[in-house]
């Protein structure tokens, strides 16, 4: 009657370890750096700055990031908030090798011809980062 009982706590007990490994990280140490593509097309200081201190830190553990500025995103490089430190965190991003790109046409409607952060970009590149991400985000 007793061996009855012990099949059941076993399995609980392995189901347990394995949610217990899956929240305490110690799955993704073991992974390999992912391809996150990111598109923001927000021009909300709290997106913005929120999507990259992501980038950041999936760079900080290996991972290749690549930021594509669409929309009103394009608007971030002359954001500033008092709130959300922009700037701190986009100069982060580029000095650990990170590069924005932005949509040229998106940048002409709004008559920016010389942006300070980002390099003007295409449909194509946006598709080249789509095709070539594992992850893809959108803010």
């Amino acid at each position: 009657m007793k061996k009855i009982y012990l099949i059941p706590v076993i399995l609980m007990s392995l189901y347990a370890l394995n949610i217990h490994a899956q929240c305490t990280g110690t799955a993704t140490k073991t992974t390999k750096p992912t391809a996150i593509g990111i598109i923001i097309y927000s021009n909300d200081a709290e997106t913005i700055w929120n999507a990259l201190r992501f980038a950041n830190y999936s760079v900080s553990t290996g991972d290749t990031v690549k930021i594509f500025l669409l929309g009103k995103g394009v608007d971030m490089d002359s954001m500033d908030s008092k709130n959300f430190n922009i700037k701190e965190q986009s100069e982060i991003y580029l000095k650990n090798g990170g590069k924005f790109l932005a949509c040229g046409t998106c940048l002409q409607s709004r008559n920016v011809t010389s942006p300070k952060v980002c390099s003007i970009s295409s449909m194509s590149d946006l598709y080249e980062i789509i095709r070539n991400s594992k992850v893809l985000l959108t803010f």
